[in-house]
């Protein structure tokens, strides 16, 4: 029988000599998988947007601490040229049936949709990217919602980008406050552990 301690060692080189964790983080795997060699590094977590569509792009996601709000930094290409495109994370890392297989907003507090910068807003929600005149979208944004690091992280759930632009739950009827009436959903990626 081969002990815990090393099969970690020999599997995951320097993990069985990380330093002793506490909380969520000694239960999370993306601390596990951040000490590979030994050094404890802020949580990385990367997404590649695909789909039935020419929406393409790269997502990624930092968090210092568990306390720490998350950076959001995206690079999206194919939209429609100077536009809002909803952008969202979804409660599951489904894509079997393309993008329609995330389900709703990530939403672990049952709050309704509204604005990044809202109180009353769904984890999941993003707001809108804003594209170029070739529909290229550039940008970040730190989000104190968004974790990577806990029991509502969002590592294996899906980030989208959708057709339309999401209405930030202002839009005065009931799909506004569940969706933003951002529509269709041309392209997505699960959000994944970075070395």
């Amino acid at each position: 029988m081969v002990k815990a301690a090393s099969f970690y060692a020999s599997v995951k080189p320097g993990l069985a000599r990380r330093p002793f964790l506490k909380g969520s983080e000694a239960a999370s795997p993306l601390m596990d998988t951040a000490a590979l060699d030994g050094q404890l590094r802020p949580p990385l977590s990367f997404a590649v947007l695909r789909g039935d569509s020419k929406v393409t792009g790269n997502v990624i996601f930092e968090q210092e601490s568990e306390s720490a709000p998350t950076k959001v930094t995206w690079d999206i290409t194919g939209n429609d040229a100077n536009a809002k495109r909803g952008f969202h994370i979804h409660t599951f890392g489904d894509n079997t049936n393309g993008c329609t297989s995330a389900g709703p907003h990530f939403n672990p507090h049952g709050k309704k949709h509204g604005a990044p910068t809202d109180e009353e807003r769904h984890v999941g929600d993003l707001g809108n990217v804003e594209t170029d005149a070739q529909g290229n979208a550039k940008g970040s944004v730190s989000d104190k919602h968004i974790k990577l690091i806990g029991p509502h992280s969002i590592i294996g759930r899906t980030v989208v980008v959708h057709a339309g632009t999401d209405d930030l739950g202002k839009g005065g009827n009931e799909e506004s406050l569940k969706t933003g009436n951002a529509g269709p959903r041309p392209a997505c990626g699960v959000i994944g552990i970075s070395n």
